[in-house]
């Protein structure tokens, strides 16, 4: 510093020689004395600039401070100023750095919390929550007055005259606490709790203080006072699982906010502080000893009398606990379904930030209905027909929305989900391509194919009971479900016009060329079958089916929504023939079970190889629903596809109670109608047509009817002899589905279910070549009964004196694709 002092010290003498020198120097000429003197004047009458300006009225301040004479660098208030605007610098530079990792201004109108979930019904009822999530969101005016200023007096006194953070709050707060030696209040305001809730994470550093103190800043800013408590009473943990005010109503009290009273109020607004440890469930005299706190500070500010005070403080604390209302799960299998799907419509960004609510499709009335007939129906048939899983959706075929969704019997134990997850052979019902198909290639429905032995290419279709019909036209085929005209059908279309067709209409599973594509081999699931069929109802249109109709972010802006359009996948005309003939199925063929009193029903039913698989698929013009019934193991059932029928009836008649009766559209003319689909009949290498064997013992005079869905029909048959028998007796007309429900309905009286039985047993054999001879000897215990309507059945050696020979495998072995052709 010496040096330094010593050379500008230096550096002032010489710098003033010159000046010395110049003026001791002789006096020049005058005339540039004159000129220089010009000059001056000249320049002292030139107008300052700006920069000149602040220059000397600095100069002036700077000659005012004390020790003008002294360098700027030993001035004191130079090092003052500079440390300052340092300060100022490092303040503005720290609010910015905290800014940049602050949420925009857009997301601070947050209403969910991080890392949640939550799923809705179509009416906005919450089916599920994931994390920390609160069940009922209240309206601010939906909360009682009193439980709001329980609170204020509790967590915020001067709520509503700070600007998000409350100085005089924190001073009070600090002072309070050493005064008690304990926490007994917090220093954060309202508004900066809930930027604490909705934002950062909880904890305990600076830094996340002064993010806190700037959120609860921006937050006041773009927020109304009403609206940020609001927020705050809905998200606010307040222990043992409950989030928000209404929660913790339910789970302490089991009652609604408008039902507490005001001790239970002030019970609620004392456990933002350690919601754990003051709980009434864990510390009953904490709990109260907190409650009275909050009463005298309520009381402190005017907000309730002296009386209400002291009511309040002697009420005993009744403490009724219930679970959360948010791990309560409505139609589990649904919502697995939601949240597979869920990655579709969103990126994994802002699925793993969460807050995002879902808006599904579902109807909670129409899922309870579907959940009680497939629970019905495991209970009653599934014990004596053998099948312990069933499966059942409805999906509204205009638009595609899912309305309800069984994929089991227990998804507690079971996740697996049979409605999306589980492909299965379809049997008979794939028919319905087959010969829609058919009918937009051109074809007649009257249009008549033999029913005679055929073999092509190795691959040899037979009815269930190996007899022939002879000639019948396609109509009457699909309504008896005749397999061999079903693959003559596909052999004259073509393979590619039926698989694109079924692709077209909703199927997505691989179909692959075979003969057995006709009946059913190739696997599908139910969802896709169930919409495909859908196709038919809207005319030839096809939606894809979907549950999900809106996905909202934290804010409450939807993100996504549903926008599917229909696709034209069969001509109008084809498709309405194809209702027309689906609809005698249901009339005069196996799906009897699923007539409905008040409108028209149009579907078909299907059974595979040894009742393995029980299907139905029916519709009416607004909704379309599909069942199955079965085994995850893939065991035999005894049962028929009418049970499935029978069941589809049970949904759908409380499905459409109060639902406007609409009509199928009419039959077009079938004469002169030109095609929409291009056939390609299929070139066989060979084609064999054995003579037909002749049916002998047909007890209905030569018109059996065999094939897939034998049982079926026989079971038809037998409703046919008891409407017969009850006539007589009664004289009385009867509907066959009546006739149906009493039987199930009279299941605690023993002749009856004698009589279930043995009927069971009948259709177990019929479905089943090699049944047990236990099912047989139930058989003929129900044929001696009813001789007249007797199920023709090949005999065996332990049934019958005569022989005949046994056949080396069952015919719907041949169906699997991999099967020689």
């Amino acid at each position: 510093m010496a040096k330094f002092t010593s050379w500008f010290k230096e550096r002032t003498t010489k710098s003033s020689e010159p000046q010395t020198e110049k003026s001791g120097s002789p006096a020049g000429d005058p005339q540039e004395d004159e000129e220089s003197t010009n000059e001056q004047n000249h320049d002292e009458n030139r107008p300052l600039t700006k920069l000149q300006q602040a220059k000397q009225v600095l100069t002036q301040v700077v000659a005012k401070l004390p020790g003008s004479h002294k360098p700027l660098y030993r001035r004191y208030w130079f090092w003052a100023g500079l440390g300052v605007s340092g300060g100022v610098a490092a303040i503005c530079y720290g609010v910015w750095s905290i800014d940049q990792t602050l949420p925009n201004k857009n997301e601070l109108s947050a209403v969910v919390r991080e890392q949640t979930l939550t799923i809705k019904a179509a009416d906005g009822t919450i089916l599920q929550q994931q994390g920390e999530a609160t069940r009922e969101q209240l309206k601010l005016e939906e909360i009682p007055d009193k439980l709001k200023k329980a609170f204020l007096a509790s967590e915020d006194r001067r709520f509503y005259q700070h600007g998000g953070i409350d100085a005089q709050g924190i001073v009070r707060a600090v002072l309070n606490n050493l005064r008690s030696q304990n926490v007994v209040e917090g220093g954060s305001s309202i508004t900066q709790q809930l930027s604490r809730i909705l934002f950062l994470k909880q904890e305990r550093t600076i830094w996340r203080k002064l993010k806190e103190a700037r959120l609860a800043q921006k937050i006041e800013d773009q927020l109304s006072k009403d609206q940020i408590l609001e927020r705050y009473l809905n998200l606010v943990y307040l222990g043992s699982g409950a989030y928000g005010v209404a929660d913790a109503a339910s789970v302490y009290f089991s009652k609604p906010v408008h039902e507490l009273t005001l001790g239970e109020m002030a019970t609620i607004a004392a456990l933002p502080p350690a919601p754990n440890r003051f709980s009434p469930q864990v510390n009953l005299a904490s709990a109260q000893q907190r409650r009275n706190l909050v009463l005298e500070r309520m009381h402190e500010d005017g907000y309730i009398t002296t009386i209400e005070r002291d009511i309040a403080i002697a009420e005993k604390l009744a403490v009724r606990p219930s679970p959360p209302k948010r791990w309560q799960i409505e139609a589990p299998y649904f919502i697995s379904y939601i949240q597979k799907e869920l990655p579709k419509y969103v990126s994994p960004e802002v699925l793993n930030a969460g807050g995002l609510t879902v808006e599904t499709s579902l109807n909670l009335s129409w899922q309870k209905s579907a959940e009680e007939a497939v629970d019905k129906t495991l209970r009653n048939q599934g014990s004596w027909e053998n099948f312990k899983q069933a499966a059942l959706v409805a999906i509204d075929p205009r638009t595609g929305v899912i309305k309800a969704m069984v994929g089991g019997k227990d998804f507690g134990k079971n996740q697996f989900n049979r409605v999306t997850q589980a492909k299965r052979q379809p049997g008979s019902t794939f028919k319905g391509f087959v010969y829609a198909t058919a009918i937009a290639t051109g074809k007649n429905p009257y249009d008549g194919y033999e029913d005679s032995p055929l073999i092509v290419d190795g691959y040899e279709p037979k009815n269930f009971s190996e007899s022939f019909h002879g000639w019948m036209n396609m109509r009457d085929a699909l309504t008896k479900s005749i397999n061999i005209i079903a693959v003559k059908v596909l052999m004259n279309i073509g393979f590619d016009p039926t698989i694109k067709l079924a692709h077209d209409m909703g199927i997505q599973s691989e179909l692959k060329p075979v003969y057995s594509l006709a009946l059913g081999s190739n696997e599908v699931n139910l969802l896709e079958l169930t919409s495909a069929y859908g196709s038919f109802a809207t005319q030839g249109l096809h939606v894809e089916p979907h549950g999900i109709t809106r996905i909202l972010n934290r804010q409450g802006k939807v993100i996504w929504r549903d926008n599917y359009q229909p696709k034209r996948a069969l001509d109008t005309e084809s498709a309405a023939i194809m209702t027309w003939m689906l609809r005698n199925v249901v009339n005069e063929g196996t799906g009897g079970a699923a007539q409905l009193n008040d409108r028209p029903v149009a579907g078909k039913t299907g059974t595979t190889d040894e009742a393995r698989d029980l299907w139905f698929i029916g519709f009416i013009p607004q909704l379309v629903t599909g069942v199955w019934l079965g085994n995850d193991d893939n065991k035999p059932t005894g049962g028929g596809s009418s049970t499935a029928a029978y069941t589809w009836h049970e949904f759908m008649e409380k499905a459409t109670a109060g639902m406007p009766v609409e009509k199928f559209p009419e039959r077009p003319k079938l004469e002169g109608r030109k095609g929409t689909i291009k056939a390609q009949p299929i070139k066989a290498k060979r084609i064999i047509n054995p003579p037909a064997p002749s049916n002998d013992g047909n007890s209905d005079g030569g018109n059996q009817q065999t094939n897939s869905d034998d049982s079926d029909r026989r079971s038809s048959r037998r409703r046919r002899y008891r409407r017969n028998y009850e006539q007589q007796q009664e004289q009385t007309p009867r509907r066959r589905r009546r006739r149906y429900r009493e039987q199930q309905a009279t299941d605690d009286s023993s002749s009856q279910r004698s009589y279930r039985r043995r009927y069971n047993s009948s259709e177990s054999v019929a479905n089943n070549e090699s049944s047990s001879s236990q099912l047989r000897r139930r058989y003929r215990q129900y044929s001696n009964s009813s001789a007249s309507v007797t199920p023709r059945l090949r005999p065996t050696s332990s049934a019958s004196n005569s022989s005949s020979p046994t056949p080396t495998s069952s015919w719907r072995e041949r169906l699997k694709p991999n099967s020689s052709q």
